[in-house]
């Protein structure tokens, strides 16, 4: 059982939670899970229960930035989309599963939040750094566009994606502003972009599966080589969290 981080969005005047179709085939598909919405409720819920629940969790993408005050950033521009709902949900949940040994998996957003939850730091605008690519998409592009190939990425030799999936140089999609400014302390780079930018990273010392992409490998991921092994990777690891339960 996977459970699928939600976003906390207004639909005409009432908050919903919200989580993208596309990350749950995924972890249905891709993973061969059973998955479940995690509402962003904070501390509502209990953190203790839902690791007791899921036998890993999932970080999704979101149009929702990372809040600055949570890696001691500067203001966001104006007009910059937050979910204070979520930081509140992901940040404290991130870590709690990593110490539990409970199987993590990020995607653009979840791979920020992870560095963040474990200290690292964010730049809000990659595109305004001196030296970085655009990493953005482009919003009047249909979609087949903005999730087509924009980048090649290269794999680090003896991480854990190399072991995962062979080919050391591969090209993924790209529609992201924020990015990795610091990596945290735990984080280990398993994937870099042309202009360093850190792609992918597993934590060091982890228990369990902890991994994090910057691209969305869970955009029609049966397509993808890299994608469908990552998936088997998170659902072995998802599996094998289950068998040690049940003993």
């Amino acid at each position: 059982m996977v459970g699928v981080i939600a976003d906390l969005k207004m639909i005409g005047l009432h908050p919903f939670h919200c989580a993208g179709n596309k990350y749950v085939a995924a972890a249905v598909d891709g993973a061969e899970t059973f998955a479940v919405v995690l509402p962003a409720l904070s501390g509502q819920q209990s953190i203790e229960q839902t690791l007791a629940l899921c036998d890993g969790l999932m970080f999704t993408g979101s149009p929702s930035n990372v809040e600055p005050h949570h890696y001691s950033g500067p203001g966001s521009a104006p007009g910059t989309l937050h979910d204070p709902a979520r930081d509140a949900t992901s940040l404290p949940l991130i870590r709690a599963a990593i110490d539990a040994g409970v199987p993590v998996f990020g995607i653009c957003r979840g791979f920020q939040e992870i560095n963040v939850a474990l200290g690292g730091t964010l730049h809000q605008k990659v595109h305004e750094v001196t030296g970085m690519l655009s990493h953005r998409e482009r919003e009047e592009d249909p979609l087949e566009v903005q999730y087509g190939p924009a980048h090649e990425i290269t794999i680090v030799p003896d991480g854990k994606l190399a072991g995962w999936y062979q080919p050391g140089l591969v090209t993924v999609n790209s529609l992201h502003n924020q990015g990795v400014q610091q990596l945290a302390p735990a984080a280990q780079v398993e994937a870099i972009a042309p202009d360093g930018l850190v792609e992918a990273f597993s934590v060091k010392g982890a228990r369990s599966f902890a991994f994090a992409v910057q691209w969305h490998p869970e955009w029609q991921f049966a397509n993808s080589p890299l994608s469908v092994a990552m998936f088997k990777a998170f659902g072995d690891a998802c599996r094998q969290r289950r068998a040690e339960k049940e003993k």
